[in-house]
């Protein structure tokens, strides 16, 4: 690495004091994590909106996987598109636009008069979603400051858990009394409008992330920005702490704003390939096919039609119950310990779920034991996984990197996301629920090796003593 003359070198940061500053960050986190519950909401409101919307648009089963994973496709490619839009024009901006893609995919989703329209509707939603899932956390977490990091960039998932569990319980509330309406499902997809309206209107009264305009030269903007969110003496430390890594990074070998080549530098392509991973465990326990396919998993275990509809809530109660949870230990525990107990939770959870549906007859025993540890599996998912994975994605990487970097990652996210959402149903007809959660056993026992021996920890370190720390190949 070249010396940058004049470069002070890093030092501790002044502890944070508290005042109207933090109160400032607050309501900024809350109008920024509207992003998270439309990620939310519309990747959950198909759960119930499927199967009346299959009879009113006559979808046969492969348009109906079609509909479901077209937001997904949508979604990985927006996450890739929107890393380097983040980097280039800004994330303030850059969340700005994707409400408007929100609104207009809302919108046209819920007025869709056939089966094309909707994949193609939806297909815009999951650019939005798979856009708001980079941006969102790249703002939270450069907006942070170090100690309150983890719980800042956790609400995040917060928010994305309960936009899951609303649309559960509209589902759940429009479904039970317009039952006999064959239009019910545009009901429930019209609701997704409202928050894309409040993340515009909000995100035009939010600042830019401090770290962003620093890495553009305008460093009086960055100073405006720190001092709306700290006290003085602590936005004047950042501010140089930041500012000197800026000037490192523009001595660096590879040159310019960031993207594929940056690749060419060793310790980041093993940064990307990390984060890759950390992407892909994410997905790999089955979350997402339990929320998009939840209804139908519970009709599956030998409940009526209704009565999953309903029982289904209880998946968005326990995501919320454990990403509370979770909020609370991120910052007393590591990043590494809390993903270890997690996955070793979800692993135990899988083996129960496949033993109940294998030995207990069908009937009443079975049902309510595959539920309970179907919800016991999402509270420890989203207690660890669901929550670290994400903090972890917007801490890993270089600041000029990093909203191309992050990107990169969750494409591969959604990508994982789709291939399992869309295989689900055809791996559960083939193998059935006992097979299917063997699977997923055995797929994350390679998770809880991968965090264990390949994972770095992040908990308790700036983003740029993170980044001194990745480049000197000090894990």
């Amino acid at each position: 690495m070249t010396a940058v003359p004049g470069a002070a070198a890093p030092r501790a940061l002044p502890p944070l004091l508290p005042g109207p500053h933090l109160r400032r960050l607050d309501v900024i986190t809350v109008v920024a994590t509207f992003g998270g519950l439309l990620f939310g909401y519309d990747t959950g409101v198909i759960n119930g909106a499927l199967d009346p919307m299959v009879a009113d648009l006559g979808l046969t089963p492969a348009t109906e996987g079609l509909v479901t994973s077209s937001l997904l496709v949508g979604a990985a490619i927006g996450a890739l598109l929107c890393g380097r839009l983040a980097d280039r024009v800004g994330r303030r901006r850059t969340l700005v636009v994707l409400a408007v893609v929100f609104f207009a995919g809302a919108l046209g989703s819920v007025v869709a008069p056939s089966f094309e329209v909707m994949a193609a509707t939806r297909f815009v939603l999951g650019l939005a979603v798979g856009g708001a899932s980079v941006t969102v956390p790249v703002y939270l977490a450069e907006l942070a400051p170090t100690e309150r990091r983890g719980a800042i960039t956790g609400r995040n998932e917060i928010a994305i858990v309960v936009g899951q569990l609303a649309a559960f319980v509209v589902n759940a509330v429009i479904g039970t009394v317009w039952s006999d309406h064959p239009g019910v499902w545009r009901y429930m997809l019209a609701v997704q409008a409202v928050p894309a309206v409040a993340l515009f209107v909000g995100m035009l009264r939010m600042p830019e992330s401090p770290r962003w305009l620093l890495a553009r030269g305008r460093d009086d903007d960055a100073l405006a920005v720190l001092r709306q969110v700290r006290d003085p003496g602590r936005a004047a430390a950042e501010l140089l702490e930041v500012r000197t890594l800026v000037a490192r990074e523009r001595a660096d070998a590879v040159r310019g704003q960031g993207g594929w080549s940056e690749l060419r530098l060793a310790w980041v392509r093993r940064l990307v390939l990390i984060g890759v991973g950390v992407a892909v465990v994410n997905q790999v326990g089955g979350i997402n096919a339990v929320m998009y396919y939840g209804t139908q998993l519970l009709r599956e275990s030998g409940f009526s039609g209704d009565v999953a509809l309903v029982a289904n809530v209880l998946n968005g109660v326990f995501s919320v119950l454990g990403m509370l949870v979770g909020l609370r230990l991120i910052n007393r525990v590591t990043r590494r310990g809390l993903l270890l107990v997690g996955l070793t939770g979800i692993i135990a959870s899988h083996l129960m779920i496949a033993l109940c549906s294998a030995a207990l007859p069908e009937g009443t025993a079975r049902s309510v034991a595959v539920t309970a540890f179907l919800v016991l599996f999402v509270g420890f998912n989203q207690s660890s996984v669901g929550l670290v994975c994400w903090v972890i994605l917007a801490e890993l990487f270089p600041l000029r990197v990093r909203g191309f970097a992050i990107g990169l990652c969750v494409f591969w996210n959604w990508t994982a996301n789709a291939v399992i959402s869309g295989f689900f149903p055809s791996v559960v007809a083939g193998i059935g629920v006992n097979g299917t959660f063997l699977l997923f056993a055995a797929v994350n026992v390679l998770s809880w090796l991968f965090v264990r021996f390949v994972l770095p920890e992040t908990r308790d370190r700036s983003l740029e003593q993170l980044e001194e720390d990745f480049r000197a190949a000090r894990p």
